[in-house]
């Protein structure tokens, strides 16, 4: 499904001329082809599967805002810019993303759904977390407050 959708989305970039997306677009494809051919590696033949794609995205995007953050601090804001639009066409890829509130009604339901009782458990919850929301959800601020909810429990 992702791999249509890209090359679909390649497809139109390029008869619209709007060089970013073409360019981002690219630069998906080429991670995607580097780790199919990793995948390959170990023994996997179909390429990664669509959990995997997702993960490579969010990691994209993850490494982006990294970089707006670095362009910003040098005051290059017109790369911090091209990268928030490579982000826009990135995330239009992902499934729609929770929100802080709706990450914390999550978080609540999986702790209670596993019996998280101490920060021991945070594992736990963790991996049930990305095992249900992959791709919907910045785990960097579930994993704060699933942290918060078991230390104060």
């Amino acid at each position: 499904m992702f791999r249509s959708r890209l090359s679909e989305a390649l497809k139109e970039a390029m008869r619209a001329k709007n060089q970013r997306a073409v360019s981002t677009l690219r630069l998906i494809l080429a991670a995607l082809k580097d780790r199919d051919i990793a995948a390959r590696g170990r023994g996997i033949t179909d390429g990664i599967d669509e959990e995997e794609i997702l993960s490579m995205l969010q990691t994209m995007i993850k490494q982006r805002r990294e970089a707006i953050a670095l362009y910003e601090q040098g005051g290059r804001l017109e790369l911090a810019e091209q990268e928030r639009e490579e982000i826009g066409i990135i995330e239009n890829f992902l499934p729609k993303q929770l929100g802080e509130a709706e990450i914390r009604a999550a978080v609540d339901t999986v702790i209670k759904e596993v019996g998280a009782t101490g920060i021991k458990d945070m594992g736990r919850a963790m991996a049930e977390l990305r095992t249900r929301y992959a791709g919907q959800m910045d785990f960097g601020k579930a994993s704060g407050y699933v942290k918060q909810v078991l230390v104060s429990s």
